[in-house]
C-alpha cells in the first residue's frame, strides 16, 4: 500500500476508534438516557460517517453523491444496538467504479466496529423506483435526512417521494392499512402481551411510525394528545433492554424485565409493564382513529365524481351534500360511520350522555367518534351519587353490547371518562396479570368478561346483575390481599354507587367474594360428597344467585382464555349447578292478578267499562317515588291502560307505544271485572322516551283506539319507520329464549319466560306470536335489563287453566321461532 493509502487507513482506523470509546462513554452515562442520548448517539454518528464519507471522497475521487440516513436513525433516534439504515445516492453512470470504491469504504468500517448496516446504492430514479414498488422503502424514505454529500441531491429526492407519496395516497394508504392489520395478527397487542414485541405488535413503534407517513400524506393526522408522550416511553423501555441485554432486542422477556425496570428507574416489572401498556394503548387508539378517517376520507373522495351528474340547482359543482346524520338515541346520532353527539346536545346540562351515548354506539356497533369523546369528557358533569337509573340502565346496556362493547369502552378509557364514573377502576387499570392463563390484563379481562357475559344473558332472570358482576369480579385485584375478599367491598360500594338497591348490592357483592366457588368446587372437590353440595347451596342461597354465579363463572373462564375452560370443565360445572339446585328451595313469581288494584286502577278500569274505549293516565316518576325493586327499572313516565279484555290486546297497545318511540321498560297487565259487565284489562307500563320528548295524552289514546277497534295498521307503520332509519350495523345478540318456568311457578297459570334483546316493536311481536297460538294471557311481567328483555307471560288455554307440558312446550317453541 502506498504511504497516502496507509494515511488515510490510519486516518479511518482512528476516526473509528475515537467513535467508540466516545459511544461507549455516552451509552454508559447514566446521567443521560431518553431522547436525549438517542438525540446525542445520532449527532456522534453523523459526524463520523460525514467524516468517514469525505475521507472516502477525498481517496476515491467519487463526485455526484449524497450520503442519507433513513429509517429511525433519520429520524435522529437511535437506540443503543439500532441498524443504521443508509442509502447512498449517486449520480447516473459509474464507468471509473468510483461509487463503488466510495461505498466499500463506507460499509466497511461501519462492519469493524460491529455494527450493525442495512444499506443499499442507488441514483435518484433508481430510489424512487424502488419506493414505488416496495411500501416499506418508500416509508424508510420518507424520513430521509441528509448526512454528507451533494445536499441537493438529497433535497430533490426527499421532494420527490413525498410528492409520490401523497399523489399515491390513495392507493398506498390502504396497502399499508393492510400491512399494519396483518402484523398485528401476527404479533398481537401490545398492551395485553406479558413479553410484548415493543416494534412489532399492536400499538408498538412500528405503528407511531406508520402515524407519521399517514400525517404526511395530507389525507389525515392521528389525535396527537399524549401521542408523543407514549413513543418516548416505548423508545425508553427499548434503549434499557438494549442495554440490558447487550443484544439489538425488542422482545421484552419476563426474564429481563426487573433489569429493564431498574435501568428506568422504576420500581419493579409490574410498574414498566404498566407503563409500556398505557403508552401502547394510546398509539393503538390513535391508530384507529386514524385509519377510521382514512378510509373516510378515501370514501368521500371515490363518491365525489357520481355526486356531480345528481347536482341540485344552486350546489357547486362537486361539493358533497351535508352527511346523513341518523338518530341513534337522545343527543346521540350516525354520522359518516360513527356515533356523534347531535347538534342540540348539551353535555353540561346532561350528566348521563357519556353513558347514553356509549351504550348507543356500542348497541349500533359503531365507534364512538373522537370529537365526541373529547367533548364529553371536557364538558359533562359528573353524575349524582347514587347514579339515576337511567345512567345505570345505560351502562348495562353498554356492556350488554357484547364484542362492540370493547371499542366504545376503549376509547372512554382513552380520554379519562371510565375513572371519572368509576374511581375505583384506576388500581386495574393496565395492571398485568403474570399468569400464562390469562390473555389479557385485569381491566380488559373484566371488559372481556362482560363480553362473554353478554352471550349468556338469556340463561338467568337479571342480566344486569350478571353483567355487573363480570365488569367488577376482579376489581380486587388492585388490592393487596385474596382479590375476592377485596373485590367484595369494592363491588359493594361500587354497586351502591351506580344505584343498585340494597337487596342487589348483596347479590353483586356475593358474586364477586365468591367468583371462584363452583369452578374450584367443581375441579377440586368430590360432588357425591353431600357435604360438598350442602356447603355451596348455603353459600349460594337460592336458585336466581345459583343462575348468575354459573353464567359468570363460565363468562370469566372465556375471558381468560382458552386454557381456562373446555367441555371437561363444562360439563363439570353443570353437574354441580344441577346438584346445587336440587337441593335448593325455589321461590314462586308473585301473580299481579292476585293483588288488589288501587284507587285510581280501580276508577280507569270502571270507566273502560263504562265507555268501552281506552282509558288512559300518565305520571312522572321521581328518583325519590322508585323505591326498591322500581329502583331497576329507568325512571321516566309511568303509563296506565284500562280497555276491555280482548284479543291482541298486549300486542297492539305495545305496537302503539312502539309507534310513538316509547320503550317499555317494566309493565304489568291483569284483569278484572269492576263492575260485572266483563273482563277489564288493566296495563301499567313504565315507559322512557326514546329521544326524549313524551308523545301528547290525547293523540296517543286517540292512536289505541284506532288500534283497537283495527283501523291502525300498526304493522305497515312499524315497517314504514324501520325502512325510514334502517340499522346498517349492530351487535349480533344472543338468539331469543322462550322456556316454561317450573309447574310450582303458578298453580293456575303456565308461565313462559321470554328473553330477548330488546328492541324497538319486541312486545309487539311477543303478543303476535302469543295470540297465533291460540292462548289467552291472563297476567304478565315484563322488564327491561340494560338491552336485554326479561318477561314473563302468565298464560291459559280456551278452558281457563294451565296448559298440559306438551302443549306448554309446543307454545314455547312457537313463540321462540316467531321471534327468531
Amino acid at each position: 500500500m502506498d504511504p497516502a493509502g496507509e494515511r488515510v487507513t490510519e486516518s479511518v482506523e482512528a476516526q473509528g476508534h475515537s467513535y467508540a470509546a466516545a459511544r461507549l462513554r455516552l451509552l454508559t452515562e447514566e446521567a443521560q438516557s431518553g431522547p436525549p442520548r438517542r438525540a446525542a448517539l445520532a449527532r456522534l454518528t453523523d459526524q463520523w460517517l460525514a467524516d468517514l464519507a469525505a475521507d472516502a471522497a477525498r481517496a476515491t475521487g467519487a463526485g455526484g453523491w449524497a450520503l442519507l440516513a433513513v429509517g429511525g436513525y433519520g429520524r435522529g433516534e437511535l437506540s443503543p444496538r439500532s441498524d443504521l439504515d443508509l442509502v447512498l445516492l449517486h449520480e447516473p453512470g459509474d464507468a471509473k467504479g468510483s461509487v463503488s470504491a466510495l461505498a466499500d469504504r463506507l460499509w466497511y468500517p461501519v462492519w469493524d466496529l460491529g455494527l450493525a448496516l442495512d444499506h443499499s446504492v442507488r441514483t435518484p430514479a433508481e430510489a424512487r423506483k424502488t419506493a414505488a414498488d416496495d411500501l416499506k422503502v418508500q416509508l424508510g424514505l420518507l424520513d430521509a435526512r441528509h448526512l454528507a454529500g451533494d445536499a441537493a441531491m438529497t433535497a430533490g429526492l426527499r421532494s420527490a417521494v413525498l410528492a409520490d407519496w401523497r399523489n399515491q395516497a390513495p392507493q398506498r394508504l390502504p396497502a399499508l392499512h393492510e400491512l399494519c392489520t396483518e402484523r398485528a395478527e401476527r404479533q398481537g397487542e401490545l398492551s395485553y402481551l406479558l413479553e410484548p414485541d415493543l416494534k412489532e405488535a399492536r400499538g408498538g413503534l412500528r405503528d407511531a411510525t406508520t402515524l407519521r407517513a399517514v400525517a404526511a400524506s395530507w389525507l389525515a393526522d392521528a389525535p396527537r394528545e399524549g401521542l408523543e408522550e407514549a413513543r418516548t416511553r416505548l423508545l425508553d423501555a427499548r434503549d434499557a433492554l438494549h442495554l440490558v441485554t447487550g443484544r439489538a432486542t425488542d422482545r421484552l422477556a419476563l426474564q429481563e424485565q426487573d433489569q429493564v425496570a431498574a435501568a428506568l428507574g422504576l420500581l419493579d416489572a409490574d410498574t414498566l409493564l404498566r407503563q409500556v401498556y398505557e403508552a401502547a394503548r394510546r398509539i393503538a387508539y390513535a391508530s384507529d382513529v386514524t385509519w377510521r378517517e382514512v378510509d373516510r376520507v378515501l370514501r368521500s373522495r371515490a363518491a365525489r365524481p357520481r355526486r356531480r351528474g345528481l347536482l341540485g340547482r344552486g350546489r357547486t359543482a362537486g361539493a358533497a351534500p351535508p352527511p346523513e346524520r341518523v338518530p341513534l338515541a337522545e343527543g346521540v346520532v350516525e354520522q359518516e360511520g360513527e356515533a356523534v353527539l347531535a347538534l342540540a346536545a348539551k353535555p353540561d346540562r346532561d350528566p348521563v350522555l357519556p353513558l347514553r351515548a356509549a351504550a348507543a354506539a356500542a348497541q349500533a356497533g359503531l365507534p364512538l367518534s373522537l370529537h365526541a369523546v373529547r367533548r364529553l369528557a371536557a364538558a359533562a358533569r359528573p353524575l349524582p351519587v347514587p347514579w339515576p337509573a337511567e345512567a345505570r340502565e345505560q351502562l348495562v346496556t353498554l356492556l350488554g353490547a357484547g364484542e362492540s362493547t370493547v371499542p366504545v369502552w376503549e376509547a372512554l378509557e382513552a380520554e379519562g371518562l371510565v375513572t371519572r364514573l368509576i374511581p375505583d377502576w384506576e388500581r386495574v387499570r393496565c395492571r398485568p396479570q403474570r399468569n400464562a392463563v390469562h390473555r389479557f390484563t385485569v381491566d380488559r379481562h373484566l371488559v372481556e368478561a362482560a363480553v362473554q357475559a353478554a352471550g349468556l344473558t338469556r340463561r338467568v332472570h337479571r342480566p344486569d346483575l350478571l353483567l355487573t358482576a363480570a365488569l367488577l369480579h376482579d376489581i380486587g385485584k388492585g388490592w393487596p390481599g385474596d382479590h375476592s375478599e377485596a373485590g367484595e367491598v369494592i363491588a359493594r360500594d361500587v354497586a351502591a354507587r351506580i344505584g343498585f338497591g340494597p337487596a342487589d348490592v348483596d347479590t353483586l357483592a356475593l358474586l364477586v367474594r365468591h367468583h371462584l366457588l363452583l369452578i374450584d368446587t367443581a375441579t377440586r372437590r368430590d360432588l357425591d360428597d353431600p357435604e360438598t353440595i350442602r356447603t355451596v347451596a348455603e353459600t349460594v342461597r337460592d336458585t336466581s344467585t345459583l343462575e348468575l354465579l354459573a353464567a359468570l363463572t363460565e363468562a370469566d373462564a372465556l375471558a381468560t382464555g382458552p386454557a381456562a375452560w373446555s367441555t371437561w370443565r363444562a360439563s363439570l360445572l353443570a353437574d354441580l349447578v344441577g346438584r346445587v339446585a336440587g337441593a335448593l328451595d325455589t321461590g314462586a313469581l308473585p301473580e299481579s292478578a292476585d293483588s288488589e288494584p288501587t284507587a285510581e286502577e280501580e276508577r280507569l278500569a270502571i270507566e273502560a267499562a263504562r265507555t268501552g274505549g281506552p282509558v288512559l293516565a300518565l305520571h312522572a316518576y321521581t328518583e325519590e317515588e322508585a323505591e326498591g325493586e322500581a329502583r331497576q327499572q329507568a325512571l321516566g313516565v309511568e303509563l296506565l291502560l284500562a280497555v276491555p279484555d280482548r284479543p291482541h290486546l298486549v300486542a297492539r297497545a305495545a305496537g302503539v307505544l312502539a309507534l310513538h318511540r316509547l320503550t317499555v321498560r317494566a309493565a304489568d297487565l291483569r284483569a278484572f271485572d269492576p263492575i260485572g259487565e266483563g273482563p277489564v284489562a288493566l296495563l301499567s307500563w313504565r315507559v322512557s322516551a326514546e329521544y326524549g320528548a313524551l308523545p301528547e295524552a290525547a293523540r296517543l289514546r286517540a292512536d289505541l283506539a284506532r288500534a283497537f277497534d283495527g283501523s291502525l295498521d300498526i304493522e305497515a307503520r312499524l315497517a314504514e319507520r324501520e325502512a325510514a332509519y334502517p340499522r346498517r350495523r349492530g351487535i349480533t345478540p344472543p338468539p331469543p329464549r322462550v322456556t316454561v318456568a317450573p309447574g310450582h311457578t303458578s298453580q293456575t297459570a303456565t308461565v313462559l319466560e321470554v328473553r330477548a334483546h330488546d328492541a324497538p316493536g319486541l312486545l309487539h311481536r311477543i303478543g303476535l306470536a302469543l295470540a297465533s297460538t291460540s292462548v289467552t294471557v291472563r297476567s304478565a311481567r315484563i322488564s327491561t335489563l340494560g338491552s336485554n328483555a326479561v318477561d314473563a307471560f302468565y298464560v291459559v288455554g280456551k278452558d281457563g287453566n294451565p296448559l298440559p307440558d306438551a302443549r306448554a312446550a309446543e307454545v314455547a317453541r312457537q313463540v321462540e321461532a316467531a321471534l327468531r
